[in-house]
């Protein structure tokens, strides 16, 4: 709408009549401009202010001289008006006419507006939320997907142990026993007697001389005969596991049988440096150079795993595999959402993990399976990940982080070729924009306080729900790993029940998907752990086998759900000021869980059913802390510390966001519901992490979908205005 030229202060006053203005012109007072005793029609006013401004003629020019009143536009519209009110027809048609063809607006004052703050999220949308380039990087995300699926489950099938041994003896080779012969005349029975065991000892053997026995024609040992430590090495049933593995081959049973667990510990120790190491990395220099270092130490660590011969080097080697795991995918994850629209974010970093991550996770035990060579199915999982070195020439660096280091004009290039390849216009005004606001962002951080992950614990609120979340992440974290590790304990073939159990990623990660933002955080985080602790226990009711296998792999399909809620709560209630620090906190002590699932698997030894117990306890266990959080749907994301404090307080524990009162979008403009960043350095900090991509998602950032359909609302308004 055009600038309307402000009428002057005195015409606000008290009704005065015709007469009496002429009065106080004629005594040489000043005059001032009454409001009329009959007030203009709306319609006519708006008109009249659309009337250019007037040239005086010599009518004007002598009635101002006569009450000695300076010429102005108001006056000169005013003139006209007392013209022409003998004639109100006329004055209707003139309006009329005014009204369809506007003449043009004199030049008056230009009213500056004030330009909206122009960040990485009101960018986007002009250069693309999610056009070709976009989708080409989701696309990208594929082979490191692959490679964090490699990383993680390589180890399982290398170190397995088959389920019959027996302890091996030199002695009889001459003979040409076959198996059953060897175990009925040399091992003793065991008094756990199973199906798995077929009711022999694993770890002892008869001492006596059993050829002298064999040649007397005796075929079955005695019970009676004195008995050994396994101190020949073992003998191993390959009809279960088709191929040698490192257990099998340095004899990783009976009293070493905790090796592989301690192993598997060690590479989770590696997991907590790399997340350190290579996090301050993304930060420094960038998300691509960590990238590329994780993934090619995790494949020199991982062919060298291939010509190890000792406990010790095996663990050194998956000590250094372990820096690359989660980093070797992260750092790529992270930086694909940093281009993603937050309407977007949902579907990339959910779907990516239930397709990608799923079809890795599925065709791992078929490589080991047709491999059946452990060293080289070690060099055929780290090998790939040497593509990584090409990343620099198909992949931009995250324009975020380049904001961030004040690498602004690099990170403008990177946005001209996503527009130019997403095919869409942006003015030139907008990258001026956009560089302004960067520039000054960049300057209020150099003076803006530096906050620590210790302020999460210096209030009370805020401190109870760090603790909670890092309690139930851990609780998350041993739960998926201990399900994923205790596939071999089920009574049925590894490959097909480790198959299917990771088959459950796709549909847990689709559901969650089209619910997460519908049902809310908090009771859905509770129902899934619940469900798979119920559903674990249960697994314990029944005889080992199908039955179990199946209640089991349900407890894996509902921590699949609970997993990847649990990467996107801490972000969401945790202040944007420590947001990236609270998250690489509770991860890390996710970690440290991690290294006890190995241990929780491995008390499969005293009974099948208690891994099953621990994890179904721990599941109920967390589920049930999970309704202490704060719900996050369709709230606001604490900026400050005393944000976080207040976050939540006024919730119903049984509040339930699906059965609350839909907010219109007329209600989303109101009142706070509009994010204002009190903080700038906070919003630019939580985009500095090199975290975990879940504090990127979508229901983090309604804020910019909230301020689109303002900034359209107002424009709407605007342009109806005109008319």
């Amino acid at each position: 709408m055009p600038p309307q030229e402000k009428l002057p202060a005195q015409d606000n006053r008290q009704d005065v009549s015709p007469q009496e203005e002429t009065k106080q012109s004629s005594g040489n007072e000043k005059t001032t401009s009454e409001v009329p005793d009959n007030p203009i029609p709306y319609h006519e006013a708006v008109s009249l202010d659309r009337i250019p401004e007037i040239p005086a003629t010599a009518h004007t020019q002598s009635s101002c001289e006569q009450v000695n009143v300076p010429t102005s536009t108001w006056a000169a519209v005013k003139m006209k008006m007392e013209r022409q009110s003998s004639s109100n027809d006329a004055m209707r048609e003139k309006t009329v006419e005014v009204d369809k063809s506007p003449p043009q607006q004199p030049a008056a004052p230009v009213h500056e507006e004030k330009q909206a703050p122009m960040d990485f999220d009101e960018m986007l949308p002009h250069v693309g939320e999610f056009g070709i380039y976009q989708k080409i990087l989701f696309l990208l995300l594929a082979p490191f997907a692959f490679f964090v699926a490699f990383v993680y489950f390589t180890q399982i099938f290398i170190t397995v142990t088959p389920e019959q041994y027996w302890c091996k003896v030199p002695e009889l080779d001459h003979l040409n026993l076959t198996d059953e012969q060897r175990r009925l005349l040399a091992i003793p029975r065991s008094s756990k007697a199973d199906e798995i065991t077929q009711g022999f000892e694993k770890c002892r053997r008869y001492a006596v001389n059993l050829t002298e026995k064999w040649n007397s024609g005796v075929r079955e040992g005695d019970s009676s005969w004195p008995t050994v430590y396994c101190d020949q090495g073992w003998q191993f049933n390959f009809s279960d596991i088709p191929y040698a593995t490192i257990a099998t081959e340095l004899g990783w049973v009976c009293d070493d049988s905790a090796l592989p667990s301690v192993a598997t510990a060690v590479f989770f120790g590696g997991a907590i440096l790399g997340g350190l190491i290579f996090g301050w990395m993304a930060d420094r220099y960038g998300r691509i150079p960590a990238l590329i270092w994780t993934n090619l130490i995790g494949c020199v660590a991982g062919i060298a795993t291939a010509f190890v011969n000792s406990f010790w080097a095996f663990c050194l080697c998956r000590f250094l595999v372990g820096l690359a795991f989660d980093n070797c995918f992260t750092m790529m994850y992270i930086l694909v959402l940093e281009y993603v629209g937050p309407q977007w974010r949902t579907f990339v970093a959910n779907m990516s993990i239930a397709v990608y991550f799923t079809m890795a996770s599925c065709l791992l035990p078929w490589m080991a399976y047709f491999i059946a060579d452990w060293r080289w199915l070690c060099v055929a999982t780290s090998l790939p990940l040497l593509l990584a070195a090409i990343t620099p020439w198909i992949v931009p660096e995250s324009a975020r982080w380049l904001v961030s280091q004040g690498k602004i004009n690099k990170a403008v290039t990177i946005l001209k070729k996503f527009e130019k390849l997403n095919r869409t216009t942006v003015k030139p005004e907008i990258y001026t924009q956009f560089t302004d606001h960067c520039t000054k962002v960049q300057k209020e951080e150099e003076t803006d306080r530096v906050y620590s992950v210790l302020d999460l614990f210096k209030t009370p609120r805020l401190r109870n729900t760090t603790i909670l979340l890092i309690v139930i992440w851990m609780s998350i974290s041993l739960c998926f790993d201990g399900h994923v590790r205790n596939v071999g304990s089920l009574g049925l073939d590894l490959f097909v029940t480790f198959t299917v159990a990771s088959a459950t990623e796709l549909p847990a990660d689709t559901l969650l998907t089209m619910v997460l933002d519908k049902w809310g955080r908090r009771w859905l985080a509770f129902g899934s752990m619940v469900l798979s602790g119920v559903f674990s226990l249960l697994a314990t009711t029944v005889p080992i086998g199908p039955a179990s296998a199946a209640l089991a792999i349900m407890g894996r399909f509902s921590v699949n759900i609970s997993y990847n809620i649990g990467l996107q709560y801490a972000a969401e209630v945790l202040p944007t000021v420590v947001r990236a620090q609270g998250v690489a906190l509770i991860h890390i002590m996710g970690y440290v869980a991690t290294i006890l699932s190995p241990f929780v698997v491995y008390l499969a030894f005293i009974s099948p059913v208690v891994p099953l117990l621990v994890l179904g306890c721990l599941g109920i266990f967390g589920g049930i802390l999970a309704l202490f959080l704060p719900e996050t749907l369709d709230k606001e994301l604490p900026q400050t510390l005393q944000d976080g404090e207040n976050f939540g307080k006024g919730q119903r524990f049984l509040e339930f966001p699906c059965c609350t009162k839909t907010v219109s979008e007329e209600d989303l403009t109101k009142g706070q519901s509009n994010f204002q960043r009190g903080n700038i350095q906070g919003g630019q900090a939580s985009f500095r992490a090199s975290i975990r991509g879940e504090m990127y998602r979508s229901s983090m950032l309604q804020r910019s979908v909230r301020s689109r359909r303002s900034t359209k609302r107002s424009t709407d308004m605007e342009a109806d205005s005109n008319v």
